[in-house]
This record gives C-alpha cells, structure tokens and sequence, in this order.
C-alpha cells in the first residue's frame, strides 16, 4: 500500500510537472511576442515543436534518474537544488541539441536565455511545494489510514522520520503497543497497551493499519497479532529489521518462485554488465600492451642493465578470482634475490634500485600485467591481488576478506584511487581496503569503472604521497 501510493504520487507529480513546464513555456511565448516583439507573428508550429522537445528532455531525465522515489517528499533544498539543475539541463540541453541538428534559427536568443533561469525557479518552487498540496488533495480524509505501531519506544524512535514523511500520504499514527510501562514515548506518541491489547486497541480506535516494528518470532502472541489483523481487516507491515539481526546489510530477491535473502548485490553476476567490463579491459589493454609496453620494456631495460642486471620481469603467484592461484608479471625494480619475498615494500626500501623507486612511483612497474588483463586472469579494475603469504594472513584479521575474491582481481581499484596504496602498516589499513573493495563489487556500474580509470590516470601524473 506505502509502495503504491508513493509510486502513484511519484507519477502524478512528473506529470504535473511536465505540464507546468508546457504551460510556462507558452506563457513564455505569448510576453515575448506581446510586450518585446510588437507585430511578430506566432508561429504556431514552430514554437509547439520547441514545447515537445523540452517536454521529452524532462520525460528522458526522469526515466534515467537514479534513487529513490521518496525523494519529493524530503523537503531537502539541497536536493532540490541539484534536480532541478538536472531538469533544466535536459530539457534545454535537448532543446539545443533539436535546434543545431535542424540548423534552426528561428528560436529568440533573448527569449531562449531569459527562459532558462526562470525554468530553473519554476523547477525549483515546484519541488518544493507541489508534492505536499498534490498528497493533500489525493489523500484526504477519506483516505487516510489511521496506523498502530507494535514494538519497543526505540524502534519507533527509529522510524520517526519515516513516518513523519509518510503522514503526507495519509498515514497517521495513532498510538504504540509496547510491554513497556509509559504513558508515550520521547516522540509523544501515545501508548495504548501492550501487544495483548490489540484486538481491544483495533477496535476502539477504528485502526486500519498495524505496523510490526521488528520481524516477528513465530510465539504465540506475534500468531495472534497476524490473526487480530486478517480477522478485523487491517492491514500489517512488517519492518525488517534483519540487517540488525544478522549484523549484516541484506539483499531481497525473487527466483523461480522461490524468495530468498542475500548479504549483498552483486552487479558484476550479470553477463551485460561482465561483457561491457571485458570490452572496457581489452579496449585498454590492447593499445597498452601493442604500443606502450614495448617502449617501456626499453627504458626499464637500459636502467636495469644500468643499476640493477638481472631478469627484466619480476613473477610471482598471487591470489585471483575465487582464490585461483596465477603468475603475475611486473617490471622488475628490487634488486635481485634481495630480502624477503613476502616483505612488503616500504617507503626508503634499500632494496629498490635507484630509478626503480621512481618505476613504483609512476606505476611504471605495473604495465606488464595489462597481459594478465589479456589472458582473463585479472581486470583494468578490482580488488589487488596480494601474495598468497599476505592472503593468509590478512584473511585472519578479517572475517570477510574474501569476499573481494568474488570479481577478478584489478591493476587498480577504489581503494588505491582513495589513497590506500603502499604498504599495509596496520589491521585499520587492510580494513580500508577491504571496505573498499567491497564497496566496488557491490555497487559496481560503467560510470564508476570509467571513474576509477581516469582518476588512476591523474594520480600517475600526480602520484599521491603513499606511492613507493
């Protein structure tokens, strides 16, 4: 029912919306051919084009905007703001891109540049004040549905905001059930009983919503609220409160008719999503590995045999995809057979020959795995694979290290474009890095890949202070 109302007001107000813009623009017209262009004539089919076109870059923009639909009932001016400069883009943005394609030119510059500022103000009073007097005409008296809450003082001190936008559409709330001995909570809801009171409270108060403030254990008394509320007609929601429970956020989806309850969203288990990501590795590595490489291979070569002689390619096995062992190839910069190989490189390491430190420094030393990128081992992007030493041991300090196994690992990532880079000097560092690469696997989409890589490109000209 919350869904749907808020879905319906959603669309209303696109609607109203659209037509507000329809309607200022030809009010728009009738000033600029009344009171600045005396004896001009309107041209009826000209103008009607220019409305459909701003009309269908606000349609387009709407279609594509990311979040929630519960934005236009938080009345946040900052949010306001940024989507009505949004709407104003679009829909001029596609006015203009109509008119340099038809090479139009029939348009009023001084009409065109004083309507958009003043769109952008209609816009902007329009998500400010339209979705609270559109829900108070949709959901009036009739409709408003008189909503018991069940469950401690501090779940529904947690929903306070929740239900305060939600009185908008009609929900208000009359009361708590709660086993706890108080007359109303910090939020002055009134506290009418306790759970075994519903039957008496439902009827008393004509209540035709119950909300269940954490997800019940099948006792008794949780059976009987379900009873009360099918047998009386009420509606019941349940908050899910399993994320607390299992410490833990939650995923819910549907699969062949089964429902299930997951830890995480995965975007990259889609194929699309796999394949655009591969098209994105190989249109980088291919160009990298044909002409870059080899002329690289060249300089390190000659600073090699200059300062440190020895194998040009430094190999070594590291942890990949789902723990799959590979050879990971890199230029070498340490000098030969010297330290430990499971010592992490630190800043003023003597074991990097001279202009091997400046090799790390503009990850110089990192090209050769654009192969590994070619071969499907690893990607442009991802988590770094670390030696098998350090994924044992870091694996012990953290409970859900290996879920950055998930996705292949990557030449860069988010965590090094946020600076973790370098060694790992304490249990926070890995942290860090590992929150970040959790973070990528689960919101993983184009904008963020291609984000990621040009910012990788900035910080190779700029190398941060932990690169070493």
């Amino acid at each position: 029912m919350v869904t749907q109302r808020t879905e319906g007001l959603y669309r209303v107000f696109l609607l109203c919306q659209i037509l507000l813009v329809a309607a200022f623009f030809w009010i728009g017209v009738w000033v600029m051919v009344t009171f600045y262009s005396e004896g001009a004539d309107l041209t009826w089919r000209r103008y009607s084009i220019y409305c459909v076109v701003l009309v269908l870059g606000m349609t387009l923009e709407s279609l594509v905007r990311d979040g929630s639909k519960n934005y236009f009932l938080q009345n946040e001016l900052l949010r306001q703001h940024r989507l009505s400069l949004r709407q104003t883009f679009a829909s001029t943005g596609a006015l203009v891109f109509y008119l340099i394609a038809t090479k139009d030119g029939f348009i009023s510059r001084l009409f065109f540049f004083n309507f958009v500022p003043w769109l952008y103000v209609v816009l902007l009073f329009s998500h400010h004040y339209l979705p609270a007097f559109l829900a108070r005409g949709m959901f009036n008296r009739q409709r408003v549905e008189k909503t018991l809450l069940i469950g401690s003082s501090q779940k529904a001190k947690q929903l306070r905001g929740w239900l305060r936008r939600k009185a908008e559409i009609g929900l208000r709330t009359i009361g708590l059930l709660s086993e706890e001995q108080m007359q109303q909570t910090e939020d002055g809801i009134p506290v009418l009983g306790t759970s075994d009171d519903i039957e008496r409270v439902v009827r008393e108060r004509e209540i035709t919503q119950v909300i269940l403030l954490e997800f019940p254990l099948f006792i008794e008394i949780n059976r009987n609220i379900i009873r009360v509320c099918d047998q009386l007609g009420v509606r019941l929601l349940i908050v899910s409160d399993l994320e607390e429970k299992l410490r833990h956020p939650v995923t819910h989806f549907e699969d062949d008719g089964f429902r299930f309850i997951g830890l995480r969203e995965e975007p990259l288990e889609n194929p699309l999503n796999r394949s655009l990501k591969r098209v994105v590795d190989v249109l980088i590595a291919l160009p990298v590995m044909l002409i870059v490489f080899p002329l690289l291979t060249v300089l390190v070569w000659l600073a090699q045999r200059l300062q440190s002689p020895g194998p040009l390619f430094h190999v070594q096995t590291r942890a990949g995809m789902q723990n799959r062992q590979f050879p990971i190839y890199k230029f070498r910069t340490m000098h030969v057979h010297d330290g430990e190989v499971a010592q992490q490189a630190r800043e003023g390491d003597d074991r990097i020959y001279g202009l091997g430190k400046v090799f790390r420094k503009l990850s110089i030393d990192e090209v050769p795995q654009f192969w590994n990128v070619l071969c499907g081992e690893m990607s442009t992007v991802g988590p770094r694979p670390h030696l098998i030493e350090h994924n044992n041991q870091f694996s012990q300090l953290m409970a859900n290290y290996h879920v950055r196994t998930f996705i292949k690992p990557g030449i860069t990532g988010l965590a090094q474009v946020r600076g973790f880079r370098g060694e790992a000097r304490s249990h926070s560092d890995i942290e860090k890095r590992v929150a970040c690469d959790i973070e990528y696997l689960e919101n993983w989409n184009l904008s963020l890949e291609c984000g990621i890589i040009l910012r990788t490109c900035a910080q190779i000209v700029v190398p941060p202070r932990t690169a070493y």
